[in-house]
């Protein structure tokens, strides 16, 4: 209590607020939501396969052997990447809002890229993982692509 002119003021102390602690697990979680995405590269000839958690088994058998419709088709072959990155974003942007469920992206098998890397193959794996749109994807079967292509499924609009 504090006394002015002998009257008794009462002025409640505010809660102590942690602000160091706040400013601290705030700057962690940017940081952890900033980090790159660890994705392994992969090579020429091998096959992609991502399935989120609730995604049978089964549905990913009948996309691996190409059992389901595709609906539509993005080619990204000799794009760079940050043109094949906004070419995929306006895709996958367009499919879901037209509730296209199926599709197929040929990204190319890396031939042609330097060090025999494939260079937009390994892109696409990175963003399709991050993408929440897409539940699963994998390399197509060879008579549609083989490894320099995918069949993705998509959520739900």
């Amino acid at each position: 209590m504090i006394e002015y002119d002998g009257v008794e003021l009462s002025t409640a102390k505010p809660a102590p607020v942690p602000n160091q602690s706040i400013i601290s697990e705030q700057k962690a979680f940017n940081q952890m939501l900033n980090a790159p995405f660890d994705v392994p590269d992969v090579e020429i000839g091998d096959e992609l396969y991502f399935r989120r958690s609730g995604v049978q088994q089964q549905v990913m058998h009948k996309l691996r052997r190409g059992q389901f419709a595709i609906e539509s088709e993005l080619d990204l072959h000799g794009m760079t990447v940050n043109v094949a990155k906004k070419e995929l974003d306006n895709f996958l942007s367009y499919c879901q809002s037209t509730n296209r469920r199926c599709i197929r992206i040929i990204h190319g098998k890396g031939h042609g890229s330097v060090n025999r890397i494939p260079v937009l193959k390994n892109k696409l794996n990175q963003w399709l993982q991050r993408c929440d749109t897409i539940l699963a994807f994998c390399s197509a079967p060879s008579h549609d692509g083989g490894s320099g292509a995918v069949y993705a499924l998509i959520k739900k609009h």
